[in-house]
């Protein structure tokens, strides 16, 4: 009965995902909220199809979040850590500082005792790692300014969660309950020592990342085994968890570390690409489960005093960040969106509400409060970033003075822009400059940036979506625009802002493949370049001329399949939405193809006719 019951709260759980998800996303909310909404939907206090489960399951879900960790850490190297650590120590340091002193005199206030509104400062002023970085991943923000301060800060927090679980301790207010998140190896230990032993373990987690964890991992590829490979890498992040856990450490910052030491080894992205899956799932899992364990009745009960609390969490600390951010110098847009991005509570509050419980810190009645308030601070957070996009960032696009980005760059009156100077971006300016075209290079990437400067490119830090950049860099002069974003929905976003501004200049775009490109086109592109075709298309002549055929022929049997590919791409275009008749003139197209190229090689005595009959009545 026990696994039958497993795998009905799988169904249930993965059903309100697949439903809520799809749904939030298409209305501009971002996955959070939908995976938030779909745990509610079917948590105890609406269809009940989830019982009270949802609170044990959170502790297994906040897995995910460590993975997460990881990841990032994956992606980071030393070298840019060292670049953050003005906003890391200065954003992240004083965010936390400030936060706290001003929550602990507003909870004095609110006749707390000194002991609980310390707890309180601490507990609030933390932020949402998995929300944040989620949203600014969907997003495509992560490398935006305000993307590298809210990671900082970010950071900053996960690592002020050592000294955080050290002080609890010592502001409880009676008898220490034992509980799950309390209880440690070192717990005994004087404080000097319990220190010395984190030192120690933090210390052995760089060492062996650095020394053992390649030529292990070199030696489990060597045995061509991918399914091992994986094993090996969930292992890794589950005794590091362990690890850490033990000795009354966050798990997640012990994998984030682990993380930015492998960030250099060879295996990196085959780390990343495994460990995807699980943290993906287990994000949304953790999301859902949030859902699911806000105890609505508290809601209902005392509405104005948590909606009082909530908007009162989110003012202070957006007000917060939005002064440092003035102080830091930020522009003022990436100022607001850091601002609210940050305004909510992040979910290791849940793990500290519990922990402060079994301290007696806090009383389970204004736990239960406040746990229903950091839920629903979650639960604003995406929506508050979605009115913020639609109303006040375009305002501030459309007032903000031209002078300001032109401080930062001239006036350029080169015929071509490129925006997005990745490998494609790269190779097609690279091209254009050696026939002696001038171009000029908008792109998000900082190291990019700074390294194109370097080989003599004139090229400029800076978000090509906003149009006010794009007529600094010369827009109104040029006769063509390059668009090739990475990421589809910003490579959207610049088309039509650019064909709305600008609707008689030529616009030429990548696309990663034919679904995009049939965006592209639905958008009213002319121009529209997939990123492999050319040169699969190329290589595949090769190998033709490896077999044997000659090399003319070779070359006609390029151009007749490019002929034929880009009419296929045309006639596809108008049935792309019948996926029945697509598929059935894509077979078709394919047939026809085949035997075009049999025919031109000189090779119709292979053809089998009664296939291709019986192929094309398919």
């Amino acid at each position: 009965m026990g696994e039958v019951n497993f795998f009905i709260q799988a169904i249930i759980y993965l059903t309100s995902a697949i439903i809520m998800v799809p749904i939030a996303n298409r209305l501009g909310l971002g996955s959070v909220l939908g995976y938030l909404v779909a745990g509610i939907v079917i948590g105890p206090f609406v269809f009940g199809f989830v019982g009270t489960e949802g609170k044990d399951l959170l502790h297994f879900a906040e897995f995910g979040v460590v993975m997460m960790l990881f990841a990032i850490g994956l992606e980071l190297e030393l070298n840019l850590l060292w670049r953050l650590k003005f906003w890391l120590l200065g954003l992240g340091g004083l965010q936390l500082l400030l936060t706290t002193i001003l929550v602990f005199l507003f909870s004095i206030g609110f006749q707390f005792s000194w002991k609980s509104s310390v707890a309180l400062g601490f507990i609030l002023s933390l932020s949402s790692t998995a929300i944040v970085l989620q949203t600014l991943k969907e997003k495509g923000l992560m490398k935006s300014i305000s993307g590298q301060a809210s990671f900082s800060i970010l950071l900053f927090q996960d690592m002020a969660v050592i000294p955080i679980l050290a002080i609890f301790p010592m502001l409880s207010e009676g008898d220490v309950v034992t509980n799950d998140h309390g209880h440690s190896l070192v717990e005994h230990l004087p404080g000097y020592q319990k220190t010395l032993v984190v030192l120690f373990v933090v210390i052995g987690i760089i060492l062996i990342g650095r020394y053992i964890l390649s030529p292990i991992f070199r030696l489990i590829a060597k045995s061509g085994s991918r399914e091992i490979f994986t094993g090996a890498s969930l292992l890794l992040v589950i005794a590091i968890s362990v690890l850490m856990t033990s000795v009354g450490v966050s798990a997640a910052l012990g994998t984030f570390l682990a993380g930015v030491v492998l960030a250099s080894s060879e295996f990196r992205h085959e780390l990343e690409s495994n460990i995807e899956p699980f943290k993906g799932l287990l994000l949304g899992l953790f999301f859902l489960s949030v859902g699911a364990s806000m105890e609505l009745p508290v809601v209902f009960q005392h509405p104005m005093k948590i909606v009082g609390i909530v908007v009162g969490i989110i003012f202070l600390k957006a007000l917060v960040l939005l002064l440092l951010g003035f102080l830091f110098k930020l522009p003022l847009d990436q100022n607001l969106y850091m601002a609210l991005a940050l305004s909510q509570v992040g979910e290791f509050s849940f793990v500290l509400f519990g922990y402060s419980e079994g301290l007696g810190i806090f009383d389970k009645d204004t736990i239960v409060i406040l746990v229903a308030c950091v839920a629903l601070s979650m639960a604003f957070t995406p929506i508050l970033l979605l009115l913020y996009e639609k109303t006040i960032f375009e305002a501030l696009q459309s007032k903000a003075p031209k002078k300001q980005t032109n401080q930062t760059l001239e006036k350029e009156e080169n015929p071509v822009i490129i925006c997005g100077f990745g490998r494609f971006g790269n190779m097609v300016g690279r091209f254009l400059r050696s026939n002696g075209i001038g171009i000029t290079i908008l792109d998000y990437d900082a190291d990019r940036v700074e390294m194109l400067g370097r080989f003599g490119f004139k090229v400029f830090f800076g978000d090509a979506t906003r149009i006010e950049l794009l007529e600094s860099a010369g827009l109104e002069h040029a006769k063509v625009l390059i668009a090739a974003l990475d990421h589809p929905e910003k490579q959207h976003e610049l088309i039509r802002n650019v064909k709305h501004h600008y609707p008689n200049l030529q616009i030429v775009a990548r696309a990663g493949d034919r679904e995009e490109a049939y965006d592209l086109k639905e958008m009213g592109l002319s121009f529209i370049y997939r990123e492999t075709r050319e040169t699969a298309v190329k290589l595949g002549g090769d190998v033709l001329k490896l077999l044997g055929t000659r090399s003319y022929a070779a070359e006609r049997a390029k151009n007749l399949f490019l002929t034929h590919d880009d009419e296929t791409f045309h006639e596809l275009f108008d049935l792309r939405k019948d996926r029945v008749q697509y598929i059935s003139l894509a077979k078709q197209r394919n047939s026809e193809l085949e035997r075009l190229m049999f025919v031109d090689l000189g090779k119709e005595d292979e053809l089998d006719l009664d296939s291709w009959s019986e192929m094309e009545r398919m």
